[in-house]
């Protein structure tokens, strides 16, 4: 195993068979690239240190040794719950006109140093059989509901107990979005939280919170919730 050390602040390259990459400038890393096994530490006395690693893992030493982590997220709902412009809000920071999601949208959402990988799919009946194809490796459940939408609440109460019961969901966070906050007769949090049953539920951490996709009102909220929440996890 080979060992290279560098010290900073100033400018320096280095390179090892296929993998190479620019180190720090100032005490910033600059870049960091690697083709099969780099990994990266850096010591109380400011220099880096390289030896060779599984290049997969490379982005998650750097995020333990940053302190930052990765979340996957599932975001799930009813129909016309505002799960998509709930995303692209928390992207883009932009209201946008969505269509009816027919397979799923995913991005990637950053926040307080954790890296929310979010996968939004469509939440039509018809689609609903596919949900389960997409709960393994799920960390958090983002479950939307349309705080207007009293007639179909007991709908979606049904559809949350169907995903919290499979087992690849057993030990991920629950988030509930009461969404369109904004719209009148909306039902508030803690009626949603009752019409959902979520207060019989002692073996699982779930919050639900108020939020508008439109304005962006408690969605960084919910995330906040999650980021405190997954660092308590090993």
């Amino acid at each position: 195993m080979r060992l290279l050390r560098v010290q900073w602040p100033g400018s320096c390259s280095w390179s090892h068979g296929h993998a190479w990459g620019h180190c720090f400038v100032s005490g910033s890393l600059q870049r960091l690239c690697n083709h099969h096994h780099t990994h990266l530490f850096l010591s109380s006395r400011h220099s880096l240190f390289f030896f060779p690693f599984m290049g997969a893992n490379l982005s998650k030493a750097l995020g333990r040794l940053f302190g930052s982590k990765e979340m996957r997220l599932l975001m799930l709902g009813l129909d016309a719950a505002g799960k998509t412009a709930i995303l692209y809000k928390l992207k883009l920071n932009q209201s946008v006109t969505t269509i009816p999601t027919v397979g799923f949208n995913v991005e990637t959402v950053t926040y307080k140093n954790v890296k929310f990988n979010v996968w939004d799919v469509g939440g039509q009946d018809k689609i609903r059989p596919l949900w389960r194809h997409y709960y393994t490796g799920t960390q958090g459940l983002v479950f939307v509901v349309d705080s207007q939408d009293r007639e179909r609440i007991d709908e979606a109460k049904q559809e949350l107990h169907r995903i919290l019961t499979d087992r690849e969901m057993k030990e991920c966070l629950l988030l509930v979005f009461a969404n369109k906050q904004d719209l009148p007769g909306a039902m508030s949090p803690a009626e949603v939280t009752e019409k959902l049953g979520l207060h019989r539920m002692r073996d699982r951490s779930w919050y639900v919170h108020p939020s508008c996709a439109t304005t962006g009102e408690g969605l960084f909220e919910g995330l906040q919730w999650l980021s405190q929440n997954v660092k308590k996890q090993p």
